[in-house]
């Protein structure tokens, strides 16, 4: 793999998660929040990812890898989602534990170290939240997805994959049984209590915006 600066994969990795579960590229300004850096700072970055030939971009336009970009943004994700299923499976880590992990070990682990994972693992094709695991060669094989916010009435889906961004909400969802591979059924929105799901054993649950806006169900 190409050595390049930590900075440089974090910026990579972020734009290329940014449209994994939606086609709406992003901006600097996004970047920027993502990141918790200074709009200045992505400015000065984004230049530089783009002189290299990483990124395609216009002033005060959105990001979007170049097939160079993407090559190396999806090793860094593959090795992050490795590692997270890997600190899951075989260190009994919780799903909602392993991401600032992740962060660290990913710009620190051997290839050589990465593969003997991925073979202990059995090449696993998604992380712990659901989160697709690129190949080696970097391609993805993607199945259609609705939010659970943008899903309508009756609609009856497997969870794919459950955004880690909020480890409340991970533990949460985990604690009402509602995981990758649960069946869910959306019933209707509720002024009071939030969106109501149905789950497989017919229990129902509530769903604040938040949560609701956390879930992809298969479409």
């Amino acid at each position: 793999m190409k050595q390049i600066s930590i900075a440089t994969e974090d910026y990579l990795k972020t734009i290329y998660a940014h449209t994994e579960w939606q086609n709406n590229p992003i901006t600097p300004s996004v970047l920027a929040v993502r990141l918790g850096v200074a709009p200045p700072s992505v400015t000065e970055m984004v230049k530089k990812l783009a002189a290299s030939g990483l990124i395609t971009h216009v002033p005060y336009g959105p990001l979007t890898l170049t097939d160079e970009g993407h090559r190396l943004a999806t090793a860094v994700v593959r090795r992050h989602r490795l590692i997270e299923t890997w600190l899951v499976q075989e260190l009994g880590y919780g799903w909602d534990e392993v991401h600032e992990e992740a962060e660290v070990l990913e710009h620190a682990m051997s290839d050589r170290l990465l593969d003997a994972i991925d073979l202990r693992l059995g090449s696993p094709t998604a992380d712990p939240h659901g989160d697709l695991i690129p190949a080696v060669d970097g391609t993805v094989t993607r199945v259609p997805a609705v939010l659970v916010q943008d899903a309508a009435p009756g609609h009856t889906g497997t969870v794919l994959r459950i955004s880690d961004r909020n480890p409340d909400i991970l533990r949460a969802l985990a604690a009402e049984g509602i995981v990758p591979g649960t069946t869910l059924t959306v019933v209707e929105p509720s002024v009071a209590e939030g969106l109501i799901v149905r789950l497989f054993d017919g229990h129902t649950r509530a769903l604040t915006p938040d949560v609701a806006a956390s879930i992809w169900l298969s479409a």
